[in-house]
């Protein structure tokens, strides 16, 4: 067994940063770095081993910083200010205390009263126990002793989950993959897919999803629409009213997928070529129509 395999923290990190980045694992610390989960001496041990490591490996440590830093600053919102009147109200609804009444004395589990004949009554009696403070500033030491570890530990541990959670892929292309609405339309556990042919070559993949409202339109094959003209997509309402524009694809658009909203009122999407900056009404007849119903 390796001498660090019994003091290693979540993730497979060591407790030692200098054995990490012996170990050739500086690009996997970018999360605790952003965290700060370091303290001075570590922090200059990487901005030491980084300056004179590989550019590629540089550049991949910052990338990973910028992500994790991005991410903790659009996951979390400020905190809000508590409404007026608060602290009043919850002061109100506690039960009054009379002046110069001694705080109560809670007894320890397991321990009973000690009654001695003639002496007040321990629940009576207005002598301070030194117990509770003798156990709070027990408490205090070991917590003031334990801390800087605990602390470091806890964040390495949010910065290790995070990397193997994610498979090496940024915190914050995490979120915003997860708050994309054509990745939430293609995750749906109602989309069903459909491939039209349009004419001129190739064909137009529908992902639909009557749950999310939303259809994702991929185009495979298709050629670049002509010089100044431009595909524009159409939703054919259901009571033959007329189309409604989804907007435009030009070269540029044909290799990303698009997203198309409100499909609940429309029987059919159709695809037209029309001129730079689009129509107002479809110019017939359509490159490819798909019907959206089930």
């Amino acid at each position: 067994m390796n001498a660090h395999e019994d003091n290693r923290l979540p993730g497979g990190f060591t407790a030692d940063i200098a054995t990490d980045l012996t170990a050739g694992r500086a690009v996997d610390l970018a999360e605790i770095y952003a965290l700060n989960a370091v303290d001075d001496a570590e922090r200059a041990a990487i901005e030491h081993f980084l300056a004179s490591a590989a550019a590629a490996d540089r550049d991949a440590f910052n990338e990973r910083v910028r992500q994790a830093r991005e991410a903790l600053a659009t996951s979390f919102t400020a905190e809000e200010e508590p409404p007026p009147g608060l602290l009043d109200r919850i002061m109100s609804s506690l039960p009054a205390q009379t002046a110069g009444q001694p705080p109560a004395v809670v007894q320890l589990p397991g321990t009973a009263p000690h009654m001695t004949p003639g002496a007040p009554h321990p629940l009576r009696d207005t002598t301070e126990l030194p117990v509770a403070d003798e156990l709070g500033a027990a408490r205090k030491r070991r917590d003031e002793r334990r801390r800087p570890q605990g602390m470091r530990n806890w964040l390495v541990g949010v910065a290790a989950a995070a990397v193997i959670a994610l498979g090496g892929v940024g915190v914050s292309a995490y979120v915003a993959n997860q708050n994309d609405p054509l990745n939430q339309v293609m995750q749906a556990s109602d989309v069903r897919q459909a491939t039209v042919d349009v004419n001129g070559g190739g064909t137009a993949t529908l992902s639909i999803s009557p749950s999310k409202d939303a259809a994702v339109i991929k185009m495979n094959g298709v050629p670049a629409p002509p010089a100044g003209k431009v595909y524009q997509m159409w939703l054919i309402p259901k009571n033959g009213s007329a189309p409604v524009s989804q907007g435009l694809m030009d070269a540029q658009a044909l290799s990303k997928p698009a997203i198309v909203k409100g499909i609940g009122s429309a029987a059919a999407l159709g695809i037209t070529v029309e001129p730079a900056g689009g129509s107002a009404s479809p110019t017939l007849p359509a490159v490819a129509a798909a019907p959206l119903g089930a």
